[in-house]
């Protein structure tokens, strides 16, 4: 096991690259199912959770392999339609093979998955929308049994807006036969990053970046060259960090369309940028002002960077509330944020916070990815030193963390330990 150590106190100054979007790669490698040939994914990041998805794919015969931070795919032969729990219940994104498996053979299995340490978050609307486009679904002993002849296009309209079931149902429309609409559909970044990857691959989409999407099925794509989106929510993570700690830091490799309301809502608190195509350099002169947030869909404010605004409003003057309407229970955070001296409470999906109290070093314990970031940023600006156990969370969605907040001036090291 691994921890990290952190000594708060220093503003964060420098320039650092963002990498690429962790929730855009796992949307992109399974798209690679759909034809097969060879891909070169360009701008991945080295993740634990593209590792896990790069053996899942390997387990059903594509071969992945990572080189600097192109992602190289053959998904020639395929061998397998079976996607294990073993490689399934380490992360949610993998049931993504289900919708390309089911479009391109026919058949699939694939677990139920697995990955979160928070909230319900059912499949029902990946299954309710390939059962409209004319699959036959069963549930055996905690797998997924998809069959058809050949998808079919039809209406599939979201309930709820949803990443996940957009993309599997995307994938079950470009191969099917006919026309497919698809409405309520998720915007965000990663969900058109997608559409425009299968458009590379010969697929024809209406509508990429709304909530409705047309799409004519065609009987085969073929295999394409994309580079990954930047990650949004690593870029927001560093925007705070660096407005936490009154720090001057430019990053680079953005995309700040994709942020505007975070942006938006930093500016309110106080926050000066200075942005200039794919580049944003960040300043607090004057510090920090509470401001609330509620999450949403996108283009909301992001509900993987609730805990991490959270943390930020430790530092800022006044009281603020986080309110998350996408997932009510997400906040197991908050009580590792107050082993380090802050004032929160939750009542039922809103966190109550308390700014301006003196953060001291102390052993806290990551929960889940967000919640890992959260702790980080809160650690920055502690007195002391904070010891963070079960990094492996992190490592899940941000490539080399730690590196990257030293390069910009943070007391932060990575070492062993056998704390669990």
């Amino acid at each position: 096991m691994e921890k990290f150590i952190v000594r708060g106190g220093k503003p964060l100054q420098g320039t650092i690259d963002v990498s690429g979007a962790k929730n855009a790669s796992l949307a992109l490698i399974p798209a690679t199912l759909l034809a097969p040939g060879v891909y070169n994914l360009s701008n991945t990041p080295n993740l634990r959770d593209v590792w896990t998805m790069s053996r899942l794919m390997s387990s059903l015969g594509v071969h992945c392999e990572l080189n600097d931070s192109t992602l190289f795919v053959d998904s020639s032969n395929v061998t397998s339609l079976e996607a294990p729990y073993e490689h399934v219940k380490k992360m949610r994104a993998s049931f993504y093979v289900l919708g390309p498996l089911l479009a391109r053979y026919g058949k699939a299995k694939v677990s139920l998955p697995g990955g979160c340490a928070w909230g319900p978050r059912p499949v029902d609307l990946h299954i309710k929308g390939l059962k409209k486009l004319g699959a036959t679904i069963e549930l055996d002993s905690g797998y997924v049994l998809a069959e058809t002849d050949r998808l079919r296009g039809d209406h599939v309209h979201f309930d709820i807006s949803s990443v996940g079931a957009t993309v599997n149902i995307l994938f079950g429309a470009v191969l099917a036969r006919g026309e497919s609409l698809i409405t309520n559909a998720a915007t965000e970044p990663e969900v058109t990053a997608l559409a425009r990857m299968l458009v590379s691959m010969g697929a024809e989409i209406e509508g990429i970046g709304t909530t409705t999407l047309r799409v004519q099925g065609k009987d085969e794509l073929h295999a394409c060259d994309v580079e990954t989106i930047p990650d949004r929510i690593e870029a927001g993570t560093f925007l705070m960090a660096a407005a936490m700690t009154g720090g001057d830091v430019t990053l680079q490799n953005c995309n700040p369309y994709h942020l505007t309301a975070v942006i938006a809502k930093l500016e309110e608190a106080g926050v000066e940028f200075d942005i200039n195509g794919s580049t944003i350099r960040v300043s607090t002169p004057a510090g920090l002002s509470a401001q609330d947030i509620t999450t949403a869909v996108y283009p909301g404010f992001p509900t993987d960077l609730q805990a991490q605004w959270t943390a930020c409003m430790l530092v800022a003057q006044g009281s603020a509330t986080v309110t998350d309407t996408v997932y009510h229970d997400r906040f197991k955070h908050v009580p590792e944020l107050n082993r380090l001296g802050a004032d929160i409470e939750v009542t039922d999906n809103t966190a109550h916070i308390r700014g301006g109290a003196e953060l001291s070093g102390a052993s806290v314990m990551s929960t889940d990815l967000r919640a890992s970031a959260s702790l980080i940023l809160a650690a920055l600006v502690a007195k002391g030193s904070t010891e963070i156990l079960r990094i492996y969370h992190i490592d899940r969605g941000y490539e080399a963390i730690e590196q990257k907040l030293r390069k910009l001036g943070a007391d932060i090291s990575r070492v062993r330990t056998e704390e669990f």
